[in-house]
């Protein structure tokens, strides 16, 4: 009875997507990355940086939210050709306002714009965009779009497998010579420019042909037939007058926040003096641009080419120690098999990730809970974000950015302190298995051994470290280790939760959902 109420309701809920349609996009045009201008400001910083190092990179991590977005606006303010950007989210407040002006003043210079956004955060969007778009020098294109015909969440719940997966890759590419790639997606929250949360998270610059690598991969994106030009979702298109009045309202927006706190920070942030003035000291070494074919959202096999399949030979040479940052991280069957063959051959193993009161996404820490026993029993040492960080170690504290909440995004992991790699993959079977993701395995020692350092440095302070404790009946039970309100403190719930908060998530590790964690 049950399943025959089940069939009925998706044949209900299913009916109106019969009716949605997507529009032909059998004409969309092919475009392709610009070859660098050995003349532009760009090509001669990577020369003066590279020298006669022709097969390897410079890179700069960006931990620092504002930095990542300086060095993103530098970037944009320094285009002479051409800016290739692809976000999985890219939010309409005060940071995604100020990317787009950096974009648009670009444009305005005769650089060629190109804007790829995954549809999954685009809803109600259309004119905006189309204006945007209307710019001779911008295109605009979404993503895996939903049809504008009927309900996302029908679509989400009747077109599943198809429209559940999506493009989280996150990529900025100027003059097919510089990059930025890494965990952001743009908002104010990937940027502390939010004081309701704080997401610590990491991307990485890099100059030189790991840039090269990333456009090529933006144009399999761009080109490929899920990628819909956005005038095809607005009919009729956006009139003078409409594209007169958003263009007002937009400025005007950009106007009022000239002095606000957070554009007062970036326009006297000292990355962006070092940048220009070419002070910063970029890190070489060699690197490989790891990404997902677009039919992966088309196609799924389980031998299929995947992503993952490139990082598994890094992670299997592993000779002492791996450390491992994911915010989501549900290492299912085969990932525990894979973390007890390094333990047996003695290699050390760090993972840091989200704690309940820390995520984003409860549903995902039930997933991830039900292994912590299991990995702790191996020796891994595992580790937990703190929510409540002391206000001494928020970034931008003398500008009042008091976030009320942090939370880790950053997606991270180090070999040996040799090799590292950035990028957008969580260790979930979201990222791993549905959605597609892109990073830069980066051969540089001094790169990793810095992630590495930071967080021997900072991990007592940033996380609670969890431990298996023998109770008096013989039984073992989770313990969290950690500061609280100033104090070394030793807990044995859930930190900062409440009954009600871990029953909820008690109750969702019973439910068959793991693979779409």
């Amino acid at each position: 009875m049950q399943i025959c109420r089940l069939a009925l309701l998706i044949i209900v809920l299913g009916w109106p997507i019969g009716c949605a349609r997507l529009p032909d996009n059998s004409q969309r045009s092919t475009s392709f990355a610009l070859e660098p201008n050995h003349d532009s400001v760009l090509f001669r910083t990577a020369q003066r940086i590279l020298k006669a190092d022709t097969e390897q990179s410079a890179y700069l991590l960006l931990g620092d939210g504002l930095n990542a977005l300086v060095a993103r606006a530098v970037m944009a303010q320094a285009a002479e050709t051409s800016i290739d950007a692809q976000y999985y989210l890219l939010h309409n407040d005060e940071v995604g306002r100020i990317f787009i002006d950096q974009l648009l003043k670009a444009a305005d210079r005769g650089v060629r714009v190109r804007l790829l956004v995954d549809d999954m955060d685009m809803a109600g969007r259309e004119l905006g965009t189309a204006v945007l778009d209307s710019h001779p020098n911008i295109e605009v294109r979404l993503f895996n779009p939903f049809s504008r015909d009927t309900s996302r969440l029908l679509q989400l719940i009747t077109g599943f497998g198809e429209q559940t997966r999506r493009a989280h890759n996150k990529s900025f590419t100027v003059d097919s010579i510089a990059t930025v790639v890494g965990g952001r997606n743009i908002g104010n929250e990937y940027f502390v420019a939010d004081p309701n949360m704080a997401f610590i998270d990491l991307d990485v610059m890099a100059i030189g042909p790991a840039a090269s690598l990333v456009a090529g991969s933006f144009d399999v994106y761009w080109n490929h037939e899920l990628s819909y030009p956005i005038s095809l979702f607005v009919d009729p298109p956006p009139s003078p007058e409409q594209i007169a009045e958003q263009t007002a309202a937009f400025k005007k927006n950009i106007a009022e926040q000239q002095h606000s706190v957070y554009v007062e920070a970036l326009l006297h942030s000292n990355l962006a003096k070092a940048l220009k003035n070419y002070e910063v000291k970029f890190i070489k070494g060699g690197s490989r641009v790891v990404w997902d074919h677009p039919e992966k959202l088309m196609d799924y096999r389980e031998d299929s080419d995947m992503m993952i399949r490139d990082l598994i030979p890094y992670l299997e040479s592993t000779d002492s120690e791996l450390l491992v940052i994911s915010p989501y991280f549900v290492p299912g069957k085969k990932g525990l098999a894979f973390f007890k063959k390094l333990r047996d051959r003695g290699v050390r193993v760090v993972i840091l990730t989200n704690s309940l009161a820390s995520t984003d996404v409860s549903v995902v820490h039930a997933g991830y809970s039900k292994y912590r026993e299991k990995l702790l029993n191996m020796g891994v040492e595992l580790y937990e974000l703190n929510m409540d960080l002391p206000v001494d170690e928020r970034s931008y504290k003398d500008w009042k950015f008091y976030q009320s909440k942090a939370s880790l995004h950053a997606k991270c992991f180090v070999i040996d302190r040799k090799t590292a790699f950035i990028g957008s993959l969580n260790l979930d079977p979201r990222s791993v298995v549905h959605n597609t993701e892109i990073g830069l395995v980066i051969d540089a020692p001094e790169i990793a051994t810095a992630i590495a350092s930071h967080i021997d440095a900072e991990i007592d302070t940033l996380a609670f470290r969890l431990e298996l404790e023998k109770g008096m009946a013989g039984t073992r039970h989770l313990t969290w280790h950690g500061i609280v309100d100033g104090t070394q403190t030793t807990l044995d719930k859930e930190p900062y939760t409440g009954f009600w908060q871990r029953f909820m998530v008690g109750l969702m590790r019973w439910l068959p959902i793991e693979s779409q964690l």
